[in-house]
């Protein structure tokens, strides 16, 4: 028979999990670390953070890559760690980075405690799905990697080229009403509502989110569709299942909307359209002429 405290011992190993790996891991990161004392193996994850990196010549200091990240196309040579909310910690910490860049919504947080309890400086760069904080990443990625003149004259070109594609939908009087669904299932819509990278995009094109209430991705009811009445719907393709047309426009409530009526689907490069990064403003510009046309001044 086993003793009490073997038995114990047993059944803690069995609940400790990630900590062993936790615990044999080096000295703790210094915690709310800014700017990397080594920048020469970065890992980024989250595509934005890559093409920012890029866009501020300072690539040579990456080792590594999340899947997201395809753009631009240099940098799927780089060594790819996985979908960047899907990650091993086991899988970034083996590149040996001096650094990790992250986007914040990486996970799943058990990988992300193991990352930031690890002796690797982990920054989380913020998410917000506007043009001020589109700006506000460029600034921080720039000031970890030690660069922060580039990051502000990148951040300079942007905001002014952020400004332009904003002001080409000024003045048009009736705006678009659109439904960014990101998946199809089961014939259910998952659709965008507020605080989302789809709600972010449509207000910046210059249109309105048919879909009020919620925040967050979440499935719509027949009857919220029929209600929402969108003008358009809005998806992405090269990004997760794609959205068969005419999967969407044999859905009932969406048939029942001037979008279904018209079938009137606009797909985009997802890295492209969601990226909120030095692209934006030329995703903005695309996104407004595919629903105003004409109505779009330069």
């Amino acid at each position: 028979m086993f003793s009490f405290p073997r038995l114990f011992g047993l059944r803690l190993a069995s609940t400790i999990g990630l900590s062993l790996l936790i615990a044999a891991l080096p000295a703790r990161a210094a915690e709310g670390v800014a700017v990397f004392a080594d920048t020469s193996r970065i890992a980024a994850i989250g595509g934005s953070i890559t093409e920012i990196v890029y866009a501020l010549g300072e690539e040579g200091h990456l080792v590594a890559r999340d899947s997201t990240s395809r753009y631009p196309a240099a940098a799927m040579a780089l060594p790819d760690v996985g979908y960047m909310r899907q990650l091993s910690a086991e899988g970034v910490l083996s590149v040996n980075p001096s650094g990790i860049l992250a986007l914040h919504g990486s996970g799943p947080k058990e990988a992300v405690d193991v990352l930031r309890k690890s002796s690797v400086p982990f920054i989380d760069v913020p998410e917000h799905y506007s043009h001020d904080g589109i700006l506000e990443k460029i600034r921080i990625i720039g000031k970890a990697l030690g660069v922060d003149a580039k990051a502000e004259t990148l951040a300079a070109k942007t905001d002014a080229k952020l400004k332009a594609a904003e002001k080409q939908t000024a003045s048009i009087k009736e705006r678009k009403r659109i439904l960014f669904v990101l998946s199809i299932q089961g014939g259910k819509i998952l659709a965008a509502g507020s605080d989302t990278a789809g709600d972010g995009i449509i207000k910046l094109a210059g249109a309105v989110n048919a879909v009020d209430g919620f925040s967050g991705y979440k499935a719509m009811s027949d009857e919220a569709i029929v209600t929402a009445r969108p003008d358009v719907i809005l998806a992405m393709k090269n990004a997760g299942p794609p959205i068969a047309e005419a999967e969407l426009f044999a859905i009932p409530s969406i048939t029942s909307t001037p979008a279904g009526e018209g079938r009137k689907l606009i797909l985009m490069d997802g890295g492209y359209l969601l990226g909120f990064g030095p692209r934006t403003a030329n995703a903005i510009h695309d996104l407004a002429v595919s629903l105003y046309g004409s109505q779009v001044t330069d």
